[in-house]
């Protein structure tokens, strides 16, 4: 067992993709100097867009907020009240299909339809929490410009338009005069501020968003004096920064990570994301696994069958880690018949690689909690709120990450935090958003 683990480990050290070669202090290090240049507007591969959303603010009790939540392929609509008691009850939900997911629709369809689904709410409340995610420029008033649509949003003519602003227009289109206050955020920035409504009674010092599903993303609290690239900030005050941390540039990436990336639909384009995230965990174990067969880690049979797999999913790579023999997912299917040296080699392979992701997983939180400078003391720790399957439930994943947490975040630079997992994360943190900013 000992020397197969040695010979996996020799090859993706050889191919610049050892978790063990990375150093979580110097990578750090790279992270927190990226978040500096994006934060002063120079050249970097994290965007960290400001939002103008605030975190001091009292949490209003007792008082409804209207919440939308437009995401992937779902519009979601409920209203939100955060009781006295600590309860928060969410009412008058629906689910409805996004505009422009089945045909193109112009720019009055848009805003248009997405006022319908909310027009039996609007009399509940004159604020209205909207996460959208989707790429947007935030602006001072709360509002946010969209700046363009994934593949699946057909809606080419209302990208570039302030969304707020449209809403309240459809909105009054339909006969609705009063005018609303809209707060814009994405999903990263309403995960965060979810945290807020499940502190329980616990003082967090701070919050942090995560996202490690399909893709990855991060936000986090930052004073507004360190925000250079924005103008007219009240420095004795802070905001939550948007990181956009799937594109960090930055990481060590070995001759696997690049020839992946170069063969994807959006090369150069976060290739961070692409080294941790759902979407690309499983394409890049198999392509690993085939540079190990080619290699000569295993039989010619077994990389005859390995070569065979045309998809690996993250969800193929979870089954294969929890099963390895016997399994119906592809990996397993492949070994069937293989030696115990075969199963044991694309298993070390393959958990390696789940153990680099934790690591790179960790240098993000552990970069981006130092940047907080809060979670100094125990009693008050730093409260990150994750959300994604990739998170939960990818084999062993959560795990891993938290043992690289606790050995360089809290053991060498003795910063505390908690993850929490908050049902309905991104109504409640929209819900937040609306309430108190």
């Amino acid at each position: 067992m000992e020397k197969i683990r040695r010979r996996v480990n020799t090859f993706l050290s050889e191919q610049g993709m050892f978790h063990g070669d990375i150093s979580i202090s110097e990578t750090c290090a790279v992270f927190q100097s990226e978040m500096d240049k994006g934060l002063a507007g120079k050249k970097s591969s994290l965007a960290m867009l400001p939002t103008y959303i605030e975190t001091e603010e009292e949490l209003p009790r007792d008082k409804a907020v209207i919440v939308m939540d437009a995401g992937g392929t779902n519009f979601r609509v409920a209203t939100v009240v955060f009781r006295q008691s600590g309860q928060t009850e969410i009412t008058n939900f629906k689910n409805y299909p996004m505009p422009g997911i089945t045909a193109e629709v112009g720019k009055e369809e848009f805003f248009g339809t997405m006022a319908g689904y909310v027009r039996d709410l609007a009399e509940k409340s004159g604020s209205v929490g909207f996460c959208f995610s989707y790429p947007i420029e935030m602006f001072p008033s709360k509002d946010g410009r969209a700046l363009y649509f994934s593949k699946e949003i057909k809606a080419p003519k209302a990208a570039g338009q302030m969304i707020g602003e449209n809403m309240g227009r459809a909105l009054k289109l339909l006969g609705i005069s009063d005018l609303k206050h809209f707060v814009l955020l994405n999903d990263t920035v309403a995960t965060l501020l979810a945290g807020r409504a499940e502190a329980s009674g616990r003082k967090f010092d701070s919050y942090i968003g995560f996202i490690l599903g399909t893709g990855t993303n991060t936000a986090y609290v930052e004073q507004n004096k360190n925000i250079k690239k924005a103008k007219d900030l009240d420095p004795d005050k802070g905001q939550i920064v948007n990181v956009e941390s799937g594109g960090f540039g930055k990481a060590p990436r070995g001759k696997i990570d690049k020839a992946f990336d170069a063969a994807s639909v959006s090369p150069g384009v976060n290739v961070f994301e692409k080294m941790i995230s759902g979407a690309y965990i499983g394409p890049l174990c198999l392509v690993t696994a085939l540079s190990a067969a080619k290699a000569g880690l295993f039989s010619t049979a077994t990389a005859e069958r390995l070569a065979g797999i045309s998809v690996a999913t993250s969800k193929d790579i979870s089954n294969f880690l929890s099963c390895p023999e016997g399994g119906d997912d592809p990996l397993s299917l492949a070994l069937a018949g293989a030696s115990e040296d075969d199963a044991t080699t694309l298993y070390c392979l393959v958990d390696a690689l789940v153990e680099r992701a934790a690591k790179l997983t960790a240098v993000n939180l552990s970069s981006v909690s130092l940047k907080s400078g809060k979670g100094l003391n125990p009693c008050r720790p730093i409260c990150i709120v994750a959300e994604g399957t990739t998170f939960y439930r990818l084999k062993s994943l959560q795990q891993k990450i938290e043992y690289y947490l606790k050995q360089y975040l809290v053991d060498k630079k003795h910063v505390y935090y908690e993850i929490v997992n908050v049902k309905d994360a991104t109504l409640i943190g929209a819900a937040i958003a609306g309430l108190t900013n």
